[in-house]
């Protein structure tokens, strides 16, 4: 069903050589085109670039403790207040002993707080912000590298499930070939019934087998469908990218190390968390702010008309004891950089296991392929011999009906080798954290974070959410 090369032979299966079907459809689904549609439409590959542009907005948060603060404030409201006195003492000043004062005061103002030191807080926030964003960026790259690895699978299980269930159709032909053989054959006394049971039988196991390779087929479809969006239809053959791998193990294990995703964002992580402990730190230094105030009030008092007031101010504010919350907040952040530094080198090692597991699986199924075809031909000549022998009576129908499934196994070890050699090929360069669709030259509009992220960067203000990446 695809091309692969074994030692110094180049071999080619394709649906028509193999299963002898109709030419290949000039408009095919190709494996490329399959891998474009999932990097574009892939939901969880959507939501993690999600992800990622509301990450790019920790910057701009943190950026927000070098700005100014400014609230305005505004009321109106009425008052009323009455006074009683000594009604003996108020004819003698010749006044009423009740009055009675309202008044309907309004104001305005305007307060600025501009932070002018504080530790360094502000400063470790932004550098802790920007290496989440890059660990984020990271974990975007490992996703976009995990939907391409389900993809190109979906798509080669479909196509070998396809042919399985074309071999199937065959393998069934052939042994309704068999039991029709065998009927002939007992009605002229040649054989017993027994030999006709035993082509019944394979028919009934064939048929049953049939019926599962059709709902393989179907559940195959279905996951080709949810990881790429669309339906699978007319799919020509997938073949590995050994052109893209590095050439050695050593080669592919140092590359992983040094340029997986998941590592990088380990990295990143530790770098976030070595901030984060200076910003803890910071609790305990002293805040510098400058704040300045403007306010007019009307009518505040009876026969005030306005009355206006500024003021500015330097605060310094110096922590003496704050409970002891601020000291376990300092402990904690250390304890959680330890830890990020213990990811890196669990992740490393993560990355090495994996490129020596994917990167076996790609020798097996290399050698795996080579055997398939010596097996095919084999049980080819095989079952040619056998049925030569069974016309003369020198062979059993049982032994024709075991030729033919040691044929049928073959075939569908070799379908089986040749979708796993593709599928380890992309394991492999997805755990050496090179799969992506640069690296394979898919024809589709690469997504750049970095646009979302100098969109927002600098923003002081703004509620809608940029367009574009």
């Amino acid at each position: 069903m695809w091309l692969s090369a074994t030692g110094s032979r180049i071999v080619v299966f394709t649906a028509v050589s193999f299963f002898g079907a109709l030419s290949l459809p000039a408009h095919a689904q190709t494996l490329e085109q399959a891998l474009a549609a999932a990097y574009s439409n892939n939901p969880t590959l959507n939501s993690q670039r999600a992800a990622t542009r509301a990450t790019d907005e920790y910057v701009p948060i943190a950026l927000a403790g070098y700005r100014p603060q400014v609230f305005g404030s505004a009321y109106v409201g009425t008052q009323w207040a009455e006074t009683r006195v000594d009604s003996g003492y108020a004819a003698l000043q010749g006044n009423q002993s009740i009055s009675n004062n309202r008044t309907d005061p309004s104001g305005v103002g305007v307060t600025i707080s501009q932070t002018i030191y504080n530790g360094l807080r502000t400063a470790n926030s932004v550098r802790s912000a920007e290496s989440q964003v890059k660990g984020q960026r990271e974990l975007l790259r490992n996703t976009e590298q995990l939907v391409l690895l389900d993809a190109a699978t979906a798509y080669m299980n479909v196509l070998q499930n396809a042919a399985l269930v074309e071999l199937q159709k065959q393998n069934l032909e052939a042994l309704r070939e068999e039991l029709r053989a065998a009927r002939d054959r007992f009605a002229v006394g040649e054989i017993t019934r027994t030999d006709v049971a035993q082509a019944e039988a394979s028919v009934a196991d064939a048929q049953s087998q049939l019926a599962l390779a059709d709902a393989n087929l179907n559940s195959a479809n279905a996951v080709f469908f949810q990881v790429i969006g669309l339906k699978p239809t007319k799919l020509s053959p997938g073949r590995p990218i050994d052109g893209l791998l590095p050439k050695t193990l050593p080669a592919a294990v140092s590359t992983g190390i040094g340029s997986h995703p998941a590592v990088k964002s380990a990295e990143f992580a530790v770098d976030a968390a070595v901030a984060n402990v200076k910003v803890a730190e910071a609790a305990l230094s002293p805040t510098l702010t400058l704040n300045g105030s403007a306010s007019s009030d009307y009518n505040s008092a009876q026969y005030t008309e306005r009355q206006t007031a500024a003021s500015a101010t330097l605060n310094l504010s110096v922590p003496i004891y704050q409970g002891g919350s601020e000291f376990a907040t300092i402990r904690q952040s250390k304890e959680t950089l330890g830890q990020m530094r213990i990811e890196v080198d669990v992740n490393r090692e993560q990355v090495r296991a994996n490129v020596v597991q994917y990167w076996g699986n790609l020798e097996a199924a290399k050698a795996a392929i080579e055997s398939a075809q010596a097996s095919v031909a084999a049980n080819e000549i095989a079952l040619r011999g056998v049925r030569e022998e069974w016309r003369v009576g020198q062979r059993t129908t049982l032994d024709v009906l075991n030729a033919q499934t040691a044929l049928f196994d073959a075939r569908a070890n070799l379908v089986i080798a040749q979708r796993d050699r593709v599928v380890a090929s992309y394991a492999v360069l997805s755990a050496t954290g090179q799969l992506n669709a640069g690296r394979l030259g898919l024809k589709v509009a690469t997504y750049n974070p970095q646009v979302h992220y100098n969109q927002v960067r600098d923003a002081w203000i703004g509620v809608r959410t940029p367009g574009g990446q």
